[in-house]
């Protein structure tokens, strides 16, 4: 099936405004602010990872503004927004972004939660935002206070921040249910798990060849 101009200019009218999210009018300053946020993730030495993790941050807190909230059958009473699932995704690339960038990705986090003010809802930013913020220093006092190897820190940080920064954001955000937590929980975890899994391969040596005498 051929496209028609009709079509082709709704495409661009619908990529423009996902783009300028709030007013078409604000295109120009939206564009630059992209391009003066790839500036800055170069020169703090962000790569793929970095851009990577400041898109998905705004993304994630956007989807939590307009993907419906399930009642669940077995419990009507509790709200399930499915965009809990994916936030574990968030952790993934936020260890491989510090990879990276090291203490730098403090940097990255504050300009991804500066981009979901223009995408999100005030509330949903300010609880990812504070969220951040929990999560930022349990990861730093792991890292400055103990001795631990990276891939253990990893998931010794998900598993005590993860239950008080999903706390915090979903009561910010008001998305507060035992269903929401308990899967923002899992998949945070389950990232956390992944990425120990493959920082781990890397810090285990490879074992030495045994050489047998004929």
């Amino acid at each position: 099936m051929e496209s028609t101009p009709n079509s082709d200019f709704s495409l661009l009218n619908a990529f423009v405004d996902a783009i300028a999210y709030r007013s078409s009018e604000h295109l120009p300053i939206v564009l630059c602010g992209y391009v003066l946020t790839g500036i800055i993730l170069w020169l703090l030495n962000g790569r793929a990872w970095a851009f990577l993790y400041v898109a998905i941050i705004p993304f994630v807190n956007w989807s939590f503004g307009w993907a419906p909230n399930i009642a669940l059958p077995f419990a009507p009473e509790f709200g399930f927004n499915p965009v809990t699932i994916v936030t574990g995704l968030v952790l993934v690339v936020r260890d491989f972004t510090q990879q990276e960038m090291k203490h730098k990705v403090l940097l990255a986090m504050l300009i991804g939660v500066g981009w979901s003010f223009y995408y999100a809802s005030p509330e949903i930013a300010l609880a990812s935002a504070a969220a951040f913020a929990i999560a930022e220093l349990v990861d730093w006092a792991l890292f400055t206070f103990t001795k631990f190897r990276l891939s253990t820190r990893i998931m010794l940080s998900s598993a005590i921040a993860a239950p008080i920064d999903t706390t915090v954001f979903l009561l910010g955000a008001k998305f507060l249910t035992f269903p929401n937590w308990i899967m923002s929980i899992i998949g945070k975890l389950f990232g956390a798990a992944v990425v120990s899994g493959i920082v781990r391969s890397r810090e285990t040596p490879p074992a030495k060849p045994t050489s047998s005498l004929t």
